[in-house]
């Protein structure tokens, strides 16, 4: 069997067991690479050098018998927003097209001591802002179902990087949907963490109080080992928490069987693909004859979702991206005759039109006069979002809907149109509002082969119990 059509843990247990070595697995990904990305283009810096070398060493502790993750030996991507010591860190954007980090954020530092080798950076949504991959400034991310089609966003790369074989695992970042989507549009699994589960040190920000980096995989049990290396307390991050790892053993053995899983009666409104939504309802009966006792309920406070995170997020959107003024780092304009010139020509040619727009748009809600009128009311309607979903988790373990409202959008589609683009983030949103950790998983296909993905929101920190479902699903397929 070809190394690549192994799962990550079938990987490294051939890898630790003798059966192939980690430098074989890294060349095997780079030939996939060298293969896909002439169509894909998941990738905007690859490190081979380094991860050579550290696939040289982390064979030398195998062969020594040292005691290693379920993961070690395997190859991960990682979204460029991550920071990677040594290698460059874009965002996306030209505003950091050169910028070299001096350190590693704190979760490639965990993929290190667990013996997994970083091999490349994923390409992404300009800091993060979009839905589609398509305002990179960098690269051209084509979804590996449809070249047609867009990847999703903004981890694109990622879950691009993963459906399209070149890799077996890819962290992403989730701020309002970012790796979920991608992940429903790419036909791959991925799980956004409980907010402070997993430490943001060396994560570039975008909204601080909504951003998440997790796993991105084949399956549920890839993404459920790589959380476990993941999650954690990181005294360099106030808001990380201790948390337990998810026991593989317990997922494995995982049953659905009298769990009661909420319908939102809002998630299936207008505006919801036919082909999706008959996916999704499937997928729930399969849940159900596993055991599951499936209810629709009541969520009216999602329809104040959407604006409420764009209110939130351009906010600290504004905020965070004040840093870069062409002076301290970063893209700098040539030729600017005085201080001011610098900051306005920099900004302006260093930032992309989305980005700009979100800046515009924080710095109006957090404008003299409008606070009140727009940012404080989000505020609040993200304490109902919080207070909706704690009332539901009363009656049920989960809750389950679309990602996404369509299936993967034609490339330049959601470009035209960025209010409806914004809308679609309908389903995603409110899980970052409220802190939850929330599994993307594929559930079947439309009539024209394009992935339709389902959505698993769980408790705090009740990340096992998500994936554990999800292997369930997966399982029974």
């Amino acid at each position: 069997m070809e190394l690549l059509e192994l799962t990550a843990l079938e990987l490294s247990a051939k890898i630790r067991a003798g059966g192939c070595s980690v430098r074989e697995a890294l060349d095997a990904a780079y030939r996939a690479i060298e293969l896909e990305e002439p169509r894909i283009h998941a990738f905007v810096s690859l490190c081979k050098e380094q991860a050579y070398a550290k696939a040289q060493a982390l064979q030398e502790r195998i062969d020594a018998g040292e005691e290693l993750s379920a993961l070690a030996g395997v190859p991960i991507a990682v979204k460029d927003n991550i920071c990677t010591k040594g290698v460059r860190t874009t965002c996306g954007s030209l505003m950091l097209e050169d910028f070299n980090p001096s350190y590693n954020a704190h979760v490639v530092d965990l993929l290190e001591q667990a013996g997994l080798v970083v091999l490349g950076k994923t390409n992404m949504d300009e800091f993060a802002m979009g839905s589609t991959t398509e305002t990179s400034a960098l690269a051209d991310t084509r979804n590996p179902a449809d070249l047609e089609r867009v990847p999703g966003g903004s981890s694109g790369g990622s879950a691009a990087a993963v459906a399209a074989g070149e890799v077996w695992l890819a962290l992403g970042s989730d701020t309002g949907g970012s790796i979920r989507q991608p992940s429903a549009f790419c036909g791959v699994t991925g799980l956004k963490p409980t907010y402070g589960s997993v430490s943001r040190y060396g994560l570039v920000a975008y909204a601080s109080s909504l951003d998440q980096i997790g796993p991105i995989g084949k399956n549920a049990e890839d993404c459920a080992a790589l959380y476990a290396i993941l999650r954690g307390k990181d005294p360099r991050d106030a808001s990380s928490m201790e948390c337990e790892p998810p026991e593989l053993a317990s997922i494995g053995e995982y049953s659905l069987e009298g769990k009661k899983i909420g319908i939102p009666r809002e998630f299936f409104g207008e505006g919801l693909q036919a082909e999706v939504e008959n996916n999704v309802r499937a997928a729930a009966e399969r849940l159900a004859s596993l055991g599951a006792r499936l209810e629709e309920f009541d969520l009216p406070i999602a329809k104040y979702a959407v604006p409420a995170y764009y209110i939130i997020a351009c906010a600290e959107a504004c905020s965070n991206l004040s840093r870069y003024d062409g002076i301290k780092y970063g893209f700098s304009a040539p030729d600017c005759e005085d201080l001011r010139s610098v900051y306005i020509n920099s900004r302006s040619q260093g930032f992309g039109m989305e980005v700009k727009r979100r800046i515009m748009l924080g710095n109006f809600v957090l404008s003299s006069g409008y606070y009140d009128s727009y940012y404080k009311k989000a505020l609040q309607v993200k304490r109902l979002v919080q207070d909706g979903f704690a009332a539901a988790f009363e009656s049920f373990d989960m809750v389950l809907g679309p990602v996404y409202p369509t299936t993967a959008l034609k490339r330049g589609e959601g470009l035209t149109d960025p209010l409806k683009l914004y809308l679609g983030d309908i389903y995603t949103v409110m899980v970052n509002l409220a802190g939850l950790p929330a599994l993307a998983l594929p559930c079947g296909k439309a009539p024209d082969g394009l992935p339709v993905g389902l959505q698993l929101i769980g408790k705090p920190f009740a990340e096992a119990e998500l994936l554990g479902a999800g292997k369930a699903y997966q399982t029974a397929q």
